[in-house]
């Protein structure tokens, strides 16, 4: 679990915790980890938010192992795990800025549905996107 802590408190300015993240682990939240040689490298949390709700609440990779598809792995599994609970769509929120991330939900069909203005504690907003899987 710390390994997980390391990579989200290096990819993100506003990290959930090592408290929050051992709270999600106990609820029973979704939590996928991509491993190199056993050595933690990204992580995907995900759950069902509400009955046909899915939800995506972090993903990310360590720096020095991007671009190397493991996002793209992590985030198709939990897509896949989430479909398979009959969940009929999935959400995320994204920080408004973050092009990037935007970019590489938009290739998974995410698509924006509106924007929280302040979301985050630095006042940035975020963007709500989401994803149909079953209609």
């Amino acid at each position: 679990m710390k390994r997980v802590f390391e990579i989200e408190a290096m990819s993100f300015d506003q990290s959930y915790g090592l408290n929050m993240f051992l709270k999600l682990h106990e609820m029973g939240v979704g939590f996928l980890v991509a491993e190199d040689d056993g050595y933690v490298v990204g992580y995907v949390l995900f759950w069902i938010k509400h009955e046909y709700e899915g939800h995506i609440i972090s993903i990310a990779v360590d720096k020095e192992y991007k671009r190397l598809k493991i996002g793209t792995k992590l985030l198709s599994q939990a897509i896949m795990i989430l479909n398979q609970c009959n969940v009929e769509y999935i959400t995320l929120e994204v920080n408004e800025n973050n092009s990037g991330a935007i970019e590489f939900y938009k290739n998974f069909n995410f698509e924006v549905d509106r924007i929280v203005p302040g979301y985050y504690n630095n006042k940035e907003g975020a963007i709500v996107m989401s994803l149909q899987v079953h209609p």
